[in-house]
């Protein structure tokens, strides 16, 4: 593991956006482009990204993971442990540091914040909590939060993120227990399902207790951080694995300060889930089929789809030559868009005797063609 210290704020921005590149939940721009004097604005690659909210609205996030550092060794993963890419932490003050002094700017309306495994789930965990409960609390940051929650965590420390968050996901990865077994042995279904399952039964309690949402003021006050990428100045961090972390600056939670956080409304724009495609050989008829429980049994947003882009030879993996699955990606985008909009349910658009969709043909499309004895309408 490849690991760089004393790196300044900006090139841990830079390896830690372009590492999140890969876990999907909204666009990325991957523009760089300079003002050219003639023109108003300019474009900055690393760390910005977009959604869309529920009206419509494009909406601009900061997007980077807390460190790409990590324990497991997920075959398909750029940031397995067995790779030698050079690795970057944030802290928690760095992270609110990005946020805050963006936000100033207009450059971004919220924060998508994802993480790969440090030391344990349960320390990165923590340090994901930490630097939600900064921003909120004593940043009064009140734009929009997007976090992932770390697998094989604690309950108890990611309902405490959920409570600080807009929304949570945690990734599904692969469709399959075989799938994961082989290409992601330090993970399982179970340890995605069983928090999965309890962020959905959180939800629906804290809305059913609160009656209506609850929001933390925007706070009024002028305080600028220090130690910005702006300010081009560079914060030098040395020391073990948890010194370059900033355990010197990490805010203990009072269980008394927690309590009062209880007053807020948990996950308030859902939650939603991710699927690698085309890493292992699933039909697009059973990748429907996931999506259609996830939907019916955890009530989530969203379930992205992520084409595998090859970046590791493995032999239980496509060859590193092979192109991303895009167009099948896109199939599958609207084919969910069916299940969620339009009432239909997957043994109506595929089966297993029809188990892939026409890749040249609009799932929607497919469908009337199949169903000429219905027209016109």
């Amino acid at each position: 593991m490849n690991i760089t210290e004393n790196m300044s704020l900006l090139e841990k921005l830079t390896i830690l956006s372009d590492a999140a590149k890969y876990d999907v939940a909204c666009t990325s721009s991957g523009v760089d482009r300079k003002g050219n004097g003639h023109g108003m604005g300019n474009s900055i690659a690393p760390g910005i990204c977009h959604t869309f909210s529920a009206d419509g609205r494009c909406i601009s996030l900061l997007k980077i993971l807390f460190t790409n550092e990590c324990i497991f060794r997920c075959a398909y993963c750029q940031n397995n442990c067995n790779n030698d890419v050079p690795r970057a932490s944030f802290t928690p003050d760095e992270v609110c540091t990005l946020t805050m002094e963006f936000y100033r700017r207009n450059y971004i309306e919220g924060l998508f914040l994802s993480s790969g495994i440090l030391i344990s789930p349960n320390y990165t965990m923590e340090l994901i909590y930490q630097t939600l409960y900064q921003l909120r609390v004593h940043h009064h940051f009140n734009g929009y939060i997007h976090v992932k929650a770390v697998p094989g965590a604690p309950d108890d420390l990611i309902m405490r993120a959920g409570y600080l968050a807009d929304r949570m996901s945690i990734n599904l990865e692969l469709p399959t227990a075989e799938g994961m077994k082989k290409l992601a042995p330090n993970k399982s279904h179970q340890t995605i399902l069983k928090p999965m399952a309890k962020v959905t039964d959180t939800i629906a309690a804290n809305r059913l207790a609160q009656g209506k949402s609850v929001y933390l003021e925007r706070s009024t006050s002028n305080r600028y951080l220090t130690d910005s990428i702006f300010s081009e100045e560079q914060r030098k961090i040395t020391g073990n694995q948890t010194d370059r972390i900033g355990e010197s600056s990490v805010y203990r939670i009072t269980t008394k300060e927690h309590e009062k956080l209880k007053n807020r409304p948990f996950a308030s724009a859902g939650q939603s889930t991710q699927m690698i495609i085309g890493a292992t050989p699933e039909t697009d008829y059973h990748l429907l089929c996931t999506t259609q429980n996830l939907y019916q049994k955890y009530d989530l947003k969203r379930v992205f789809f992520s084409a595998y882009v090859p970046v590791n030879e493995d032999p239980d993996l496509p060859g590193i030559d092979e192109k991303p699955p895009l167009l099948r990606e896109h199939r599958l985008y609207q084919a969910d868009w069916l299940l969620r909009f339009y009432g239909f349910h997957a043994e109506e658009l595929l089966s297993e005797q029809r188990p892939n969709f026409n890749e040249q043909i609009d799932p929607k499309c497919e469908w009337a063609l199949r169903h000429l004895e219905l027209f016109p309408v």
